[in-house]
């Protein structure tokens, strides 16, 4: 069984991220003894947008194209609207998205994130949530949506809004513990 202290997680994000959803996962997956690195479009410092306006900065460790997977054991995609929108139009992003998953790596996406696995094609025939107005988009990709905190899927773990947090955060450390998922070619895809 991993521990943290061996683990590296990615967030991926970009300027208007929700705030909460990018900080609470950097903090307590930190507390929980992770390394932790954010890569953003231009591997520069960005902000988040905080529940009606701008919010804080947040530091960016490297750039979305110099990423390495096989350096990390999970992603973790934080939501808001303007983040995961930017975020899947930008071929870098939604290449490291579908990386994750074929590699069997750990992918978490929270609130409008699940926009990101929808564009990198990875979501069909998988159990999901998201912030409920996006449920049809998923739906129509092909996922499974539930109205639930956090529903997990051979690997992909996914919540619906900052009210979820604590669990989303927690699914993702007991996932690192358990260590990388081996999924079947079928959904691989």
């Amino acid at each position: 069984m991993p521990n943290m202290e061996d683990a590296k997680i990615l967030i991926m994000s970009t300027n208007g991220f929700e705030q909460s959803e990018l900080e609470y996962p950097l903090e307590h997956l930190k507390k929980a003894g992770a390394t932790v690195h954010v890569a953003t479009l231009d591997g520069k410092a960005i902000k988040g947008w905080d529940k009606d306006d701008w919010g804080d900065t947040v530091e960016a460790d490297l750039k979305i194209s110099d990423v390495k997977v096989d350096d990390y054991i999970a992603l973790v995609l934080p939501g808001g609207q303007i983040n995961p929108d930017l975020l899947r139009v930008e071929k870098d992003a939604v290449q490291l998205v579908r990386d994750f998953v074929t590699n069997d790596k750990i992918v978490a996406a929270i609130c409008h994130a699940p926009w990101l696995l929808i564009e990198a094609g990875v979501i069909k025939d998988r159990e999901a949530t998201s912030y409920h107005s996006i449920r049809t988009d998923l739906e129509n990709a092909g996922a499974k949506w539930k109205d639930t905190e956090m529903a997990i899927d051979n690997g992909i773990i996914t919540s619906r809004s900052p009210e979820d947090l604590e669990v989303f955060v927690n699914k993702i450390i007991e996932e690192v513990r358990e260590g990388e998922h081996h999924r079947d070619s079928a959904n691989a895809a």
